[in-house]
């Protein structure tokens, strides 16, 4: 009964902003079923060899890299509605048009433009999260953000599962649909509020002067932050490649068998995520927090080196989901912290970069370890390279920070 009553006053307090905006992420990341099947779509329809197609698919990763930068420096130009309401409807088209393209060369520029398109959106949403969210629940808005971007990720690939086999084309077309939808969701709720946050800030600006702090390119602190932010990427990011492969080639589970340990991973975050965060918030601060979520993450890849029976897989993945729950909110927490009034995007854009240039590195990293000192040594240096991460992040956090608890 306490356990549900604090499960239930961890959604107290959200914004009606903050809501809306986890909707029009539900709803996107809904549409978001292109991305499991390219590399089926490209190897089965238009008949790529394997190795093109993960050079094609590494244009995805260069694009998120563009895109974050681009997203985040115009956020701070523009403003986060423009951004936001440009990337979801410009999105449509460019999904519509991958079907037309039949060529690697071909595939590979119009997913580089999509990419780059598609992950403009992530700043300026963060930095949507960081405006309409009471500065005490700036950590569980980004909570709820991403418990949508969970729950959205489950449901995509199941409707992505049924529409490719239906047809390609419909799968592009779907996602369209779903990007199209989310914009005008997005632009309908938000416009006049908009408006309304834009005359407050002016009024705001009249009566004291926003100092303007350096650019997080030149912030060395932050720089430091972010490069360790992108080893606990690598670390993390193997639950979509190398850690699937083990699954199968290692664990020997069936394709369905995978597929309900990562949906399993989904449910439990959508489940787990807002009371742990709440937990957090109430008995940790940001450094024991992100500490405590580097370390569990690791650790539920090391023990993979000593048991990969079906029970030790389940609780390796509730470990793992644990720790993300501990810290990949508080990391946008810590980045908003840092950053100033007028140059949120640009922080929130770097951030993310340390997380696409991730993207692109883990899967050839970790297959790469794999296929020449097995899986045990990859496991194991996953576990002591997060335990130093976690080590680091526990002094770093402080440093460019107030020690202070989660949201205070």
């Amino acid at each position: 009964m306490k356990l549900l009553k604090l499960y239930t006053s961890s959604f107290k307090g959200l914004s009606q902003e903050s809501w809306m905006l986890a909707l029009v992420m539900l709803i996107n990341r809904s549409g978001s079923m292109v991305l499991p099947f390219l590399g089926v779509y490209m190897t089965n329809h238009l008949h790529f060899s394997i190795e093109n197609t993960g050079i094609v698919l590494s244009f995805f990763g260069i694009g998120s890299v563009l895109g974050s930068w681009l997203g985040g420096f115009i956020t701070d130009k523009i403003g986060e509605y423009k951004v936001q309401s440009l990337s979801l409807l410009l999105s449509v088209p460019l999904f519509c048009l991958i079907p037309i393209f039949k060529t690697e060369v071909g595939v590979a520029c119009i997913i580089l433009l999509q990419s780059i398109v598609t992950d403009a959106f992530r700043p300026a949403n963060s930095v949507a999260i960081t405006k309409y969210a009471k500065p005490e629940n700036i950590t569980r808005a980004f909570s709820l953000n991403r418990m949508a971007v969970n729950l959205g990720f489950s449901i995509g690939p199941a409707l992505g599962g049924i529409l490719s086999a239906i047809s390609y084309e419909f799968l592009f077309f779907s996602n369209a649909l779903a990007a199209l939808s989310a914009g005008i969701i997005y632009m309908f709720f938000f416009r006049k509020r908009n408006k309304l946050a834009k005359l407050k800030a002016k009024k705001i600006k009249e009566v004291i002067e926003i100092k303007k702090k350096n650019s997080p390119y030149r912030d060395g602190k932050f720089l430091i932050y972010c490069f360790f932010c992108m080893l606990f990427s690598i670390c993390f990011f193997q639950i979509f490649s190398t850690l699937t492969i083990f699954y199968k080639d290692t664990a020997k589970l069936s394709q369905e068998n995978i597929g309900y340990i990562l949906g399993y991973s989904g449910f439990l975050i959508v489940l787990l995520e807002m009371g742990f965060v709440q937990i957090a918030e109430k008995y940790f601060n940001l450094a024991v927090t992100m500490l405590l979520g580097t370390f569990i993450c690791g650790f539920s890849y090391a023990m993979l080196a000593f048991d990969y029976s079906l029970i030790a897989l389940i609780v390796s993945m509730t470990l793992l989901c644990i720790g993300e729950i501990w810290t990949l909110p508080f990391m946008s927490t810590i980045t908003a912290l840092r950053s100033g009034e007028n140059n949120k995007g640009a922080y929130m854009g770097l951030n993310g970069i340390s997380f696409s240039i991730a993207f692109i590195v883990t899967p050839y990293l970790g297959t790469l370890i794999a296929e020449k000192l097995g899986f045990n040594t990859l496991w194991i240096g996953t576990g002591v390279l997060a335990t130093i991460i976690a080590v680091a992040f526990y002094f770093i956090v402080p440093w460019m920070i107030k020690d202070k608890k989660a949201g205070e």
